[in-house]
């Protein structure tokens, strides 16, 4: 098959970005040729909400050129209006409810234009696919046939080094954006004794009150954006991953490479998480915006190295599930049932 994937970003370690690194590896590992469209190979404008907006209008127009392709496969809305310019079989991916993430980070008025474009963005594809069950049931109730297909991961390629750079050490490595609940672990990290060091990998809007946080508390460490291999060294070194999330898609890269490297898991139970995690079985599942519960947590794992090492195991043996060769097969066959429609 040729394919043509059009994502807003497919580098770095963001959710959307690992989930196409991932999909575009399999696709040709399995002999399918696979184009990239997205923000580093196409122009948009570097400003907070214009990014995206300009992405759409570029992408849209350099798909015009683009022929002969059997699929063109969108991520998520902001990708979507390429879907129009290129004649072939159309999916959109979906990683979350985009006009509620908009909502949280730009308000209300930039959130309902952003409603208004996702109904149309849906319209647009053949096949709609979601990242979690909560996600299938929303969309569901609208009135949408959509496909569930959960996130993946490639396993084996994962780095193998350690970082670890304190006795105790525990980790958060995503997006420093509110609904990623870094306002949360901010709270929680007031309390949080000083023996235990938290290491803060990411970038994002919420940066400048992060790096004044550390400045006031010697146990907390921004390092800003990492490369994976990087990421990983110090997700292995450490004794815990932290995900208290407000909202997110489907299960997290970084919780499924937290489960890959043997560290236990502190997870919100937001979005796809509810349905692969279990509470004291392979992570610990707190409630969205409860600081409070997050540093419960994480005294009671830290003080417990066995549960530690038994929820890490069974983590590890569940996400074995979510391996590329496993759910790259699920792409296949979704790919060879949109040829065979007749729309």
């Amino acid at each position: 098959m040729k394919i043509l994937i059009v994502s807003p970003t497919h580098q770095g370690i963001g959710g959307v970005a690992r989930h196409v690194q991932g999909l575009v590896n399999f696709l040709k590992q399995n002999g399918h040729q696979v184009d990239i469209i997205s923000s580093e190979n196409t122009f948009t404008i570097p400003v907070r909400k214009l990014k995206n907006p300009s992405f759409m209008i570029s992408s849209f127009l350099k798909t015009r050129f683009k022929k002969d392709y059997d699929i063109i496969h969108a991520q998520n809305p902001p990708a979507a209006l390429a879907l129009k310019g290129v004649h072939a079989k159309k999916i959109l991916s979906l990683h979350g409810v985009h006009h509620e993430q908009v909502e949280l980070l730009h308000g209300n008025t930039v959130g309902e234009v952003a409603k208004g474009f996702e109904k149309h963005a849906l319209s647009w594809a053949d096949t709609i696919t979601v990242s979690s069950h909560e996600l299938y049931d929303h969309y569901t109730k609208m009135g949408y046939t959509v496909h569930y297909l959960p996130n993946a991961m490639d396993i084996s390629s994962l780095p193998t080094g350690t970082d670890r750079r304190y006795e105790k050490q525990i980790v958060y490595a995503a997006r420093m954006s509110r609904e990623k609940g870094i306002i949360d672990i901010l709270q929680m990290a007031q309390k949080l004794p000083d023996d235990i060091h938290l290491l803060l990998l990411g970038s994002g809007p919420e940066e400048d009150l992060v790096k004044k946080a550390c400045e006031n508390k010697k146990n907390l460490h921004f390092l800003g954006y990492q490369e994976k291999q990087k990421t990983i060294e110090i997700m292995r070194g450490s004794d815990i991953v932290i995900q208290p999330s407000i909202m997110e898609g489907g299960l997290s890269y970084t919780r499924l490479e937290a489960m890959a490297c043997r560290v236990p898991l502190i997870s919100t139970t937001a979005g796809g998480s509810k349905d692969v995690l279990r509470h004291m079985e392979n992570a610990y599942l707190i409630n969205p915006n409860d600081p409070e519960g997050l540093l419960k947590a994480i005294l009671e794992l830290m003080n417990n190295p066995q549960k530690r090492k038994s929820i890490a195991e069974n983590a590890y043996q569940t996400v074995k599930k979510y391996d590329w060769s496993e759910i790259g097969k699920m792409y296949l066959k979704l790919y060879d049932d949109v040829l065979k429609l007749r729309i």
